[in-house]
């Protein structure tokens, strides 16, 4: 599952798409019609991806993408029987070919679609504070709590049991039962996906949903964005702590706790039962482990094996740092 919410206006013609990204000659390819854009792990048949870093040549060599945007060095590393596109900039030509099949994921403005909890059914089932607003395609399970002024925007699903703090917005996101989203919180708007050009800064869409799994809990002023080709997910049993920050397509463990005013970028998988203190920054792309004690104030600028304590900046083993630092 990707976005159950956005629209997806698939298929479409591949030679419509390669135009797009200034190929013309389309005599290579077969006349096919591509149902849809997804990343190198859930591509299907009759569908594209895009291969843009070596980080990820285990996940290109195994893709069943019918086609796959990517660089001459790199189109060597994919399947024989996945057509390669090949394109000067990966990213930019990805986000141009996403935008054709969802044209309405580069936007976040205000939903005014919302209405007074009091006019809609939810009001018999929901317990909520003052002028709480409720959007299109949303569903509340039961026993649930709605703190005062907090805007629960279209496509959102929660499940049973779960509070939500005042002053909170939510978009795009299914929660599941028994989570805690305290106050001031913001979830599942667009993430800081653009690419920085010298006329005009190029916004990349964001077609991923954020996920939020049983038992956890979401600190005051948390903010967590949707991903962009793949979903950002909270495992189950994790505690994030107040003002942290976690970006687009990061996938968080189980029980896992990360304290206050930690931040992530985008696209890091973090594995079971790691603890992260307080102001550690987590850099983009990165696989950390199960395990794994981050100390607070910590950057992380590489992959941490399962079962690590690491400390500082660069982030290294606990013992030298502290050897080093006495």
């Amino acid at each position: 599952m990707i976005n159950p919410f956005f629209k997806n206006v698939g298929p479409i013609d591949i030679a419509k798409l390669l135009k797009l990204v200034s190929i013309n000659n389309t005599e290579n390819f077969k006349k096919r019609k591509i149902k849809d854009i997804k990343d190198l792990v859930t591509a299907k048949v009759n569908e594209i991806t895009f291969f843009h870093s070596k980080k990820y040549e285990l996940f290109a060599s195994k893709t069943k993408a019918s086609f796959c945007i990517t660089t001459k060095n790199l189109s060597k590393l994919l399947p024989n029987d996945c057509n390669k596109i090949i394109v000067d900039n990966v990213l930019i030509a990805t986000a141009q070919i996403t935008k054709i099949f969802y044209p309405n994921s580069t936007t976040d403005d205000f939903d005014d679609n919302v209405k007074d909890i009091k006019k809609t059914p939810l009001s018999k089932k929901v317990k909520f504070g003052r002028n709480v607003l409720i959007g299109k395609n949303v569903k509340i399970g039961k026993n649930c709590l709605i703190g005062h002024n907090s805007i629960i925007e279209s496509n959102v699903v929660i499940g049973d049991n779960c509070s939500i703090g005042s002053n909170a917005i939510i978009r795009n996101t299914i929660i599941h039962n028994n989570v805690n989203i305290l106050d001031g919180c913001v979830i599942g708007k667009k993430g800081f996906g653009f690419f920085p050009d010298k006329k005009n800064n190029f916004r990349y869409p964001h077609i991923g949903i954020v996920i939020i799994e049983d038992n956890s809990e979401v600190g005051c002023g948390a903010t967590i964005d949707r991903g962009s080709l793949s979903n950002t997910i909270i495992g189950k049993n994790t505690f994030i702590d107040n003002q942290v920050h976690i970006a687009h397509n990061n996938k968080i463990g189980s029980n896992c706790i990360i304290a206050g005013q930690v931040g992530f970028a985008g696209s890091s998988s973090l594995g079971n039962n790691v603890i992260i203190g307080g102001q550690a920054g987590i850099s983009g792309h990165l696989n950390i482990g199960s395990n794994v004690q981050i100390g607070g104030g910590s950057g992380v600028i590489k992959n941490i094996p399962d079962n690590s304590k690491v400390m500082g900046y660069p982030a290294t083993d606990i013992r030298r740092f502290i050897k080093e630092n006495k």
